[in-house]
């Protein structure tokens, strides 16, 4: 067996590319003939594997990851990322990433590369080695997971990236259209370490992605980094509020004290009154039902990295 410090044999590795051709076909065929001229020929088998439609990309995960082999690389953002993820978590397959999407934040944590360009350089030369994923309720997730505004955030952003077309500048504007239609806050129970905490809140995101949080300007980063969860509930009730603490993300001056109760571990349960709940998950959304157990599940994938230890990302600018 390789040992995980090693660098990944390609050349005798069986591979395969999961991509969701929907989000976008021109690029997808771009992107299809690049990893055709310079991916295929490093591997020992090469295959590449396309979905129609985003709903589509956990099955095709589930299916791939059944069928022996040795590396799955998922192209595409971070819902692809955590979709494949998802189906590969606990198992032996290792898994690679090229970032497709707006933001990147896996492949930005990981440090493979914001480019396919720079993530394909990653997969020539890389080495295996195990990360922590988010667990709640049995779905995983890569960055975070929320209750409340952010589930509304998401269904607003639909429709703005259907009128104007995806960008960050409509991501954040979705933000803002969608705090302004909110009305009630959430009550809730939070259990760690056996210690019930009742809030009154709009918005309870849950990070696994320190680079999101730096980006935020946010704390807890460094925290992820040793394995926990920050979970950050956010003090305003009401909207106007929301939008403030939302502008002053936008412009990285947000801190803990003033918008948010910060709560770190690696483990927590999470309650509200109704019993099912829209939560966003690495820019999906997934109805679960309360009580959200979440859990950091150590370990549970093997990721290319960079075979030098080199991180390709570029750092947060402060």
């Amino acid at each position: 067996m390789q040992d995980k410090t090693d660098r990944f044999d390609l050349g005798a590795a069986k591979v395969c590319v999961i991509m969701n051709r929907g989000s976008g076909r021109k690029k997808h065929r771009e992107l299809a003939e690049i990893l055709e001229e310079r991916l295929a020929p490093a591997c020992g088998q090469y295959q590449l594997r396309q979905s129609s439609k985003g709903s589509d990309l956990p099955r095709l995960a589930r299916q791939v990851a059944g069928e022996d082999f040795d590396l799955v690389i998922a192209a595409g953002g971070d819902g692809t990322q955590s979709a494949v993820a998802g189906a590969l978590a606990g198992t032996d397959v290792v898994m690679g990433v090229l970032p497709g999407g707006t933001f990147n934040y896996f492949a930005r944590d990981l440090g493979v590369g914001e480019t396919i360009e720079d993530a394909l350089d990653t997969i020539l030369d890389a080495r295996a080695e195990p990360v922590d994923l988010g667990d709640a309720n049995g779905l995983i997730f890569l960055n975070n997971v929320s209750f409340g505004a952010y589930p509304q955030i998401l269904k607003t952003r639909e429709g703005i990236y259907r009128r104007w077309g995806r960008s960050r500048l409509a991501a954040y504007w979705s933000v803002l259209v969608a705090l302004r239609r909110l009305r009630r806050p959430m009550q809730l129970v939070a259990r760690v370490d056996g210690e019930a905490r009742r809030y009154t809140s709009a918005l309870v995101f849950v990070a696994r992605s320190a680079y999101q949080l730096d980006s935020f300007g946010l704390e807890g980063a460094d925290e992820i980094r040793r394995g926990r969860f920050a979970v950050l509930i956010a003090k305003a009730r009401q909207p106007l509020p929301l939008i403030r603490s939302a502008i002053r993300l936008a412009f990285g001056h947000s801190a803990k004290d003033d918008d948010f109760d910060l709560i770190v571990t690696d483990e927590l349960q999470i309650e509200t009154p109704k019993r099912r709940q829209l939560v966003a998950h690495d820019g999906e959304k997934t109805v679960l039902n309360s009580p959200f157990r979440l859990k950091v599940r150590h370990g549970a994938l093997r990721v290319l990295l960079p075979a030098d230890g080199t991180s390709k990302t570029a750092p947060v600018e402060s």
